[in-house]
C-alpha cells in the first residue's frame, strides 16, 4: 500500500509516506508555521519517492481532537488532495496516533492526554491489540486534568504532551503505577500506520466525509456513565 498521511493537530507539524511497509517522515515543532510547512513536506515526500498522487492508494490525516486552526488546515489539505485525485481518506484520531507510538504489550491499556489549552486536556483510553494495533476503549473527552478518570486495573501507560503541561496529573498517574511517556506528539507516521489499517479494512471515506472532530464542541452532550477514577 502507498499512503500519504499528515497531522497538524498540535504544535507538531508532520507528513509521512507509507510505501509498501516503509515509512518516511517529515516532522517539525512550530507554533504558527503549519500552513507554510505542510505542503512543502508533502511535495518533498512524493518527489523523493518518485510518486504522484495518482500512484497512491489513499490518504490519511489526524482528524483531532486538537487545535481548531490546525485541524481545519489538515482537513482542507487532505480534502483538496482527495478531490483532485479521487483517493479514499482515513480519518485517524490524533489521540490514537499518540497511543500508537507507546511501546505497550498486547492487551495493555493506554491513557492519552494532550494539552487542550485553557487549563484542560483532550484525553482518551486505548488498548494495544494482539496484532500490534490500537483500538479505543472509551469516548474521547476534554476536561480539566483533575477530572481525567479511568480504571486503574486496565491502565498500564499514560502518554501525551498534556502530561508535561500539567505536572499534577503526571504525578497522580505515576503514583497510580502507570508508565509515563510524556513527550509524544501526534505524528504522521503513526497516522499512516493506523490509516493503512483503516483503508485495508475498507473504511476509507470520500473528501466530503473527511471531517475534523472538535471534542470541545461536544462537551455539553452526555458521554455515558463515568468510569472508576484513578486516584
Amino acid at each position: 500500500m502507498k499512503l500519504l498521511a499528515l497531522d497538524t493537530s498540535t504544535e507538531a507539524c508532520s507528513a509521512a509516506l507509507y510505501f509498501d511497509g516503509e515509512l518516511t517522515l517529515r516532522f517539525e515543532i512550530t507554533e504558527r508555521s503549519h500552513a507554510d510547512l505542510i505542503l512543502p513536506m508533502v511535495d518533498s515526500l512524493l518527489t523523493e519517492a518518485g510518486l504522484g498522487l495518482a500512484d497512491l492508494d489513499g490518504l490519511a490525516f489526524g482528524r483531532g481532537p486538537g487545535g481548531f486552526t490546525g485541524l481545519r488546515l489538515a482537513t482542507g489539505v487532505v480534502q483538496g488532495l482527495a478531490l483532485g485525485s479521487g483517493l479514499p481518506i482515513a480519518a485517524v484520531s490524533s489521540l490514537a496516533a499518540v497511543a500508537e507510538q507507546v511501546p505497550a504489550a498486547g492487551g495493555e491499556g493506554i491513557l492519552v492526554c494532550n494539552d487542550a489549552r485553557m487549563g484542560e486536556v483532550y484525553w482518551g483510553l486505548f488498548a494495544r491489540t494482539v496484532d500490534d494495533g490500537v483500538e479505543p476503549a472509551g469516548p474521547e473527552a476534554v476536561s480539566p486534568p483533575e477530572r481525567v478518570t479511568a480504571d486503574p486495573a486496565f491502565l498500564h501507560h499514560a502518554a501525551g504532551n498534556g502530561l508535561n503541561r500539567h505536572p499534577g496529573l503526571q504525578q497522580r498517574l505515576r503514583a497510580a503505577g502507570l508508565q509515563i511517556h510524556d513527550n509524544i506528539y501526534p505524528r504522521a507516521d503513526a497516522v499512516a500506520r493506523l490509516g493503512a489499517r483503516e483503508l485495508a479494512a475498507g473504511r476509507g471515506v470520500s473528501a466530503e466525509l473527511a471531517l475534523p472532530v472538535y471534542v470541545r464542541d461536544e462537551v455539553a452532550k452526555p458521554s455515558g456513565p463515568a468510569v472508576t477514577g484513578v486516584s
